[in-house]
């Protein structure tokens, strides 16, 4: 079957897209209901024409937003240079960007450029076993409910059971403690731990912030049981939470350090940074990526820190995340908003966070029910305080219909069959 732009018109459009995504694409992600087309500022717009804000970022990967003008400059002008090297040559723009990591980071060591999140944690794993394969260390510790990725070392880690069991066993010992129980993980630590995996706060669990003080006891429980702590910063870093990275909140400094999503500002790259004696494990030939630090993702990696530090959007991100959190307060649908800055997990005291989300949608609003009762957003560093308040106007109103919907059956059955179509 052919098919055309100048065939596809009107309401048929998106179900055409969505019949052809169907056919040719593997369900891996289930079947979305949007086909988005283009991109700017703080909203994008599907084959439709319909605008949304964007409250999610492409799950906090659109860090300054859609179409910005740095990021589009910088990739420009570096594929007009040099777009591609493989790792057989260095190029000067990773060099730079490697230099501003270390700089944001606030660390002493070196930094492995790849692709994605979860590449950043095969890294940071591989790191940490041959790290401590002198002193037999091959156990891992990891948090329950924590996620790190979906490659298998990185899924390895994971404490989702739904997505690790079914690839199990991995080959790699892992020990999973209750998130932010200290006495749990110190107690799980031994002289065969080569490695404790934390995020600063947990986001596919919905968006979870551990109680004060659990970094540095995680912190210091390392360093008395020698294995190393690896901070995954894929969500949480380049200024998500207001600052460079979330555990400088806590004012520890981790052995490993992984970050991704934002960093690219929608170009894939991710990075780990290995501090201290971490810096210098990997040597010729133990890792590597063919398009890992490709010159092109990282022109946009270090126009996304220039901009973020240009405009100081650190203390923009802090304000933004405040006002929103003034403004959902008290709202009676809404248990508690969790996170800081701009990731937030909106707990809800009902299990539909689909279906408010599905209102959203209607309303021309993106965000992500990453719980039944958890509504996850992670929207460009750049948004107002005006799209800040349109997010919650939009939020009670779909709230107050989710909530008339429950009254009457008639009315949220006729949502159900509308969103799976």
């Amino acid at each position: 079957m052919s098919y055309t732009s100048a065939a596809l018109s009107g309401e048929g459009i998106g179900n055409q897209w969505h019949q052809r995504q169907s056919t040719a694409l593997m369900g891996n992600y289930g079947h979305p209901r949007l086909t988005l087309e283009s991109g700017h500022g703080r909203y994008v717009t599907d084959v439709h024409g319909k605008s949304y804000l964007d409250m999610i970022g492409g799950i906090a990967v659109s860090a300054l937003g859609h179409n910005h003008p740095a990021i589009t400059a910088a990739v420009c002008d570096q594929v007009r240079h040099l777009a591609h090297t493989s790792n057989l040559y260095a190029h000067p723009t990773g060099i730079r960007l490697a230099e501003q990591l270390l700089d944001i980071a606030g660390v002493v060591g070196k930094v492995f450029l790849c692709n994605s999140g979860t590449e950043a944690n095969e890294a940071a794993l591989k790191i940490a076993l041959l790290a401590g394969a002198s002193d037999n260390r091959r156990r891992i510790v990891a948090a329950e409910s924590g996620f790190h990725g979906r490659t298998l070392g990185a899924l390895a880690l994971t404490g989702k059971s739904d997505i690790r069991q079914p690839f199990a066993p991995f080959g790699i010992e892992v020990t999973f403690v209750p998130y932010g129980d200290a006495a749990a993980l110190k107690e799980a630590l031994g002289e065969d731990v080569a490695a404790v995996f934390l995020e600063p706060t947990q986001g596919e669990a919905g968006v979870v912030v551990p109680p004060k003080g659990y970094l540095a006891e995680a912190r210091t429980a390392c360093t008395k049981a020698g294995a190393a702590l690896v901070c995954d910063e894929i969500q949480s870093g380049i200024g998500r939470t207001g600052r460079w990275f979330a555990h400088h909140s806590d004012k520890i400094t981790p052995d490993l350090i992984t970050v991704a999503k934002g960093l690219g500002g929608g170009l894939p790259i991710g990075a780990c940074i290995g501090v201290g004696p971490y810096a210098d494990v990997l040597v010729k030939g133990s890792h590597g990526s063919t398009f890992g630090g490709n010159p092109v993702a990282c022109a946009a990696a270090l126009a996304v820190i220039n901009t973020i530090a240009h405009d100081d959007l650190l203390s923009h991100v802090t304000a933004m995340g405040e006002h929103l959190l003034s403004a959902l307060k008290g709202h009676p649908a809404v248990a508690e908003v969790r996170g800081h800055g701009l990731w937030r997990g909106i707990g809800l005291h009902t299990t539909n966070a689909a279906e408010v989300c599905q209102r959203l949608e209607k309303h021309g609003v993106l965000a992500n029910p990453v719980r039944p009762d958890t509504i996850r957003i992670a929207p460009p560093l750049t948004i107002t305080q005006a799209e800040v308040d349109l997010f919650c106007a939009a939020l009670a109103t779909s709230l107050a219909e989710a909530t008339s919907s429950q009254a009457s059956p008639a009315g949220g059955n006729h949502l159900a069959q509308g969103a799976s179509e």
